[in-house]
């Protein structure tokens, strides 16, 4: 009999322990008030630039084994469309060995160059290569704590990724292109005067189709 009343104590002391648990399983998700219960997505492009540098000696231009340095280097660099390469200090000479060199990736010397630790050595062009990447950190993103007057975590993810995947450069998402200063008048309405001019579809009359084959 004190075996079954010892047993019977566990039990009920068992079941007592589980119901918190259960019920606290069922406790709805705790809301955040935070930024997420705007429209605006938190899950955004990150930019990221490198830059890669190369010194090279410059005597009135680059030697033949620099040159073919600075090809294996732009080679094992990936160069590319997105790229921007830069030129500090060095001869007209050697400037313009560099840019014929990157020419054949079909890139040209952008302007100005960054700043960077060290001096340029004294007889030496210094070649900057700038990469830059843009990327949606921690996505996808889905944290369950979200109450119901919150955007999903990972709201976003797929848009902004998307974008950061396909821009073709990475610092338009900083800064937009400048448009040009110079619009040609007869270029912008060209598309309105070929619309007001063309005549409607319906004046032609039907064509006639044949489904037979030739």
């Amino acid at each position: 009999m004190a075996r079954t009343k010892s047993l019977a104590a566990v039990v009920a002391i068992g079941a007592a322990l589980a119901l918190p648990s259960a019920a606290s399983a069922k406790k709805p998700p705790r809301e955040r008030h935070d930024a997420s219960r705007g429209l605006d997505s938190l899950n955004q492009p990150v930019v990221q630039r490198t830059d890669y540098l190369l010194d090279l000696a410059d005597n009135g231009g680059l030697g033949d084994a620099d040159l073919v340095r600075l090809d294996s280097w732009f080679g094992s660099l990936g160069l590319g469309y997105g790229d921007h390469v830069f030129v500090d200090n060095g001869t007209a000479a050697g400037r313009h060995d560099v840019a014929r060199v990157a020419g054949t990736y079909g890139l040209l010397l952008s302007p100005g160059a960054p700043i960077l630790e060290g001096d340029v050595p004294m007889g030496a062009v210094r070649v900057i290569v700038s990469r830059t990447t843009a990327s949606v950190p921690n996505c996808p993103n889905y944290d369950r704590e979200r109450g119901p007057s919150s955007t999903s975590s990972n709201y976003g993810c797929g848009v902004n990724s998307n974008l950061a995947a396909m821009i073709a450069d990475p610092n338009d998402l900083v800064l937009g292109q400048h448009g040009s200063v110079v619009t040609d008048a007869h270029t912008s309405s060209k598309a309105i005067r070929f619309y007001r001019q063309s005549h409607p579809t319906g004046t032609r009359g039907l064509t006639d189709v044949s489904t037979k084959g030739n």
